[in-house]
């Protein structure tokens, strides 16, 4: 009898040192800050290109430093995409700020510069741009606009580590840029993630936010209300890991794409997210969406069909207009992307033969032709 496939949607993948390191670290003493924190920052920041790097405990925590750091106040107006994860909508609305939603270009799923100038108002603080899936928005547009208007630019790379647009990465061309460092992200520290910026000021603030407000000359002594969202050193040690191999790990996700790219480009009735000429995509989830004469059963159907093949998948982003705290909302290419879009399963180890397996079974579900 054969043995049915079992393929997740994402699999931590480690690459050489990270128990070696690890270990150092827990026999160190260093448990919680570290040297491996600060190896792990000077590893971002030239790899990025940035004279600022910080290490944080999640992704969230490092937009919600973005703004702190940019003093976002009860009442300002943050523009953010309609199809993204909602990490910066929901932080918005948890300092009294208002989420205002931009929706998402049809082909590439990224918000456009056009479409984010029609919402900019005297209230307007901040854009953020979601680098949805690894894609990247229009970052030389976006920040001319923001210019334009004198307002902050927040690029959310949490899923884009490694993307590049006119040969610049995502996530330095922002007042503030924020990466994820979750486990089934391109780099992982299990949890964690790392706020850049060119802005001393900037840098220096949100360091202070990190870690209580606190400056280490002077104990117990606080210069602002601050968090703690430090990353421990055990965390950190398996990301200087991640670091050391990130080129490997870049060039597998490119493998990964291209192979899909090559079998779903030409499968009926689906539409891979566009890539424009100018980005090179370090791919975090490979994402299609499903036209509905061809899968009329309904991308939920055609995902629970997978499920029983052995091939884990997830759906597109939900839409504001569907979790009710938003309130009303209108943005309707991110509401049916939120139907029909399927995120395949999406990891460096995994082979060429089981993307050809996950892709002959999704062409069977089809009812093309």
């Amino acid at each position: 009898m054969k043995t049915r496939p079992n393929i997740p949607w994402a699999k931590a993948e480690f690459w050489g040192s990270e128990e070696k390191y690890v270990i150092d670290a827990l026999r160190s003493s260093w448990i919680s800050g570290g040297p491996y924190v600060e190896r792990l920052e000077a590893a971002c920041a030239e790899f990025l290109g940035v004279p600022h790097a910080i290490a944080v405990s999640n992704g969230t925590a490092a937009l919600d430093l973005s703004f702190l750091a940019l003093d976002i106040q009860p009442g300002d107006e943050i523009i953010v995409p309609g199809f993204a994860f909602m990490a910066a909508a929901n932080l918005a609305l948890q300092k009294g700020a208002i989420p205002v939603f931009c929706d998402v270009d049809p082909l590439t799923w990224c918000i456009q510069p056009k479409a984010v100038e029609k919402l900019i108002s005297k209230q307007t603080r901040a854009i953020v741009a979601v680098h949805s899936y690894g894609n990247m928005c229009d970052v030389p547009g976006l920040v001319d606009l923001a210019a334009a208007h004198d307002i902050a630019l927040i690029e959310d790379a949490a899923e884009a580590f490694g993307s590049k647009m006119d040969s610049l990465l995502a996530g330095t061309q922002g007042h503030i840029n924020t990466f994820s460092f979750h486990a089934t992200k391109t780099v992982t520290t299990g949890e964690g993630g790392l706020v850049t910026t060119h802005d001393s000021d900037l840098a220096e603030k949100m360091r202070l936010y990190r870690s209580h407000g606190l400056r280490r000359h002077r104990h117990y002594w606080h210069e602002l209300p601050g968090h703690n969202f430090r990353l421990t050193n055990l965390q950190a040690a398996m990301g200087v890991a991640q670091m050391e191999k990130i080129e490997t790990i870049l060039d597998h996700r490119v493998r990964m794409y291209q192979r899909y790219k090559n079998r779903i480009q030409s499968m009926p009735g689906t539409q891979m997210q566009m890539i424009t000429e100018t980005c090179e995509a370090a791919i975090w989830a490979v994402a299609l969406r499903l036209d509905a004469t061809s899968f009329p059963q309904g991308r939920d159907e055609v995902m629970s069909a997978l499920s029983s093949r052995g091939i884990e998948t997830r759906p597109g982003f939900q839409p504001p207009a569907e979790m009710d705290y938003f309130g009303p909302t209108s943005v309707p290419v991110s509401e049916n992307l939120g139907r029909w879009v399927i995120s395949l399963p999406s990891y460096p180890s995994l082979t060429d033969s089981e993307i050809d397996y996950i892709c002959n079974e999704l062409a069977k579900l089809s009812k093309a032709g």
